[in-house]
């Protein structure tokens, strides 16, 4: 009669006490508070610090400090010593609208019929879009002057017409922010499932697909405003009026009121970037809000 041996008891846990969880794994050290301290204000300080000295500078006088510079750049008794730049602003920002416009109407409609109806066709566009990055600002000019020598002649020498070669330098950073939304969205499962529901193609882009990619869309317009305020290579050789043109000519003859406007164009490129932030977010609706409350 053969004998078999015991099973092995496992031992007793005593009362009260919690099992040990086995990990895959060694455990990896969670991030001190004072390293990612230390990162944020290195960062804050090399953005801080030339945005302090710009403001420093503006508020020198002969006596100390002051807003005299400021005062003087928005008086009406130097309107005219300064109407120079407030022509170049204005033309800048009609230049920051049309070139939105191009973005909008033109690129965005072009990435999404590529996405829905020729896929295969999206590597080349990437390779078309991106190749404005490889051209120097010079080399761009030199290629755009004698098509702008018949647009002087058709549509006029405006400073507006620049939109046109700024569409171009800004297409790369465009098409990157905007199909990286693409990406994240699966457009195509929406677009079939709005067309199944009976939706024509302008219902399913304009209420199912802009909202969706609302982020990407703001985003792109964001830094097409920021290279177009920026710009200063092509409206100079081309020889137009806009804001970074103007700010050079000034700064010829008063340095305070350069550094000013300059304060001014980086505030205002941040509010924009709130904003896009704020309107770009995930929107909370009344059930989410009464969901939380309840909760």
């Amino acid at each position: 009669m053969a004998v078999t041996s015991p099973a092995p008891v496992a031992p007793a846990v005593p009362s009260g006490a919690r099992p040990r969880r086995r990990t895959a794994g060694p455990s990896r050290p969670a991030p001190r508070t004072a390293t990612a301290v230390i990162t944020l204000s290195l960062i804050a300080a090399a953005f801080a610090i030339p945005l302090i000295s710009m403001l420093e500078f503006s508020l020198r006088t002969a006596d100390g400090h002051g807003l005299d510079h400021w005062i003087a750049l928005f008086s009406p008794e130097t309107a005219g010593r300064y109407s120079v730049i407030w022509t170049g602003l204005g033309n800048s920002l009609i230049l920051a609208l049309v070139t939105v416009a191009i973005v909008l109407l033109l690129l965005a409609p072009t990435m999404l019929l590529v996405t829905l109806r020729f896929p295969r066709l999206r590597r080349t566009m990437e390779l078309l879009c991106l190749l404005p990055l490889s051209l120097p600002a010079i080399v761009l000019v030199v290629g755009l002057v004698p098509i702008y020598l018949g647009i002087g002649r058709s549509l006029g020498t405006g400073a507006w017409t620049l939109a046109f070669a700024y569409g171009v330098t800004v297409i790369p950073y465009a098409y990157r922010a905007i199909q990286s939304n693409i990406d994240a969205v699966d457009v195509v499962t929406l677009s079939e499932a709005a067309r199944t529901l009976g939706a024509g193609w302008l219902s399913v882009v304009l209420r199912v697909l802009v909202p969706n990619l609302r982020r990407g869309l703001l985003a792109a317009c964001l830094i097409s405003v920021a290279v177009v305020l920026g710009e200063f290579t092509i409206a100079s050789l081309l020889n137009r009026s806009t804001l970074q043109t103007a700010l050079f000519v000034v700064n010829k003859q008063d340095p305070y009121a350069a550094v000013i406007l300059s304060l001014l164009s980086l505030a205002f490129a941040y509010v924009l970037l709130v904003l896009i932030g704020r309107v770009g977010g995930p929107r909370r609706g009344p059930r989410r809000r009464r969901d939380r409350a309840t909760s």
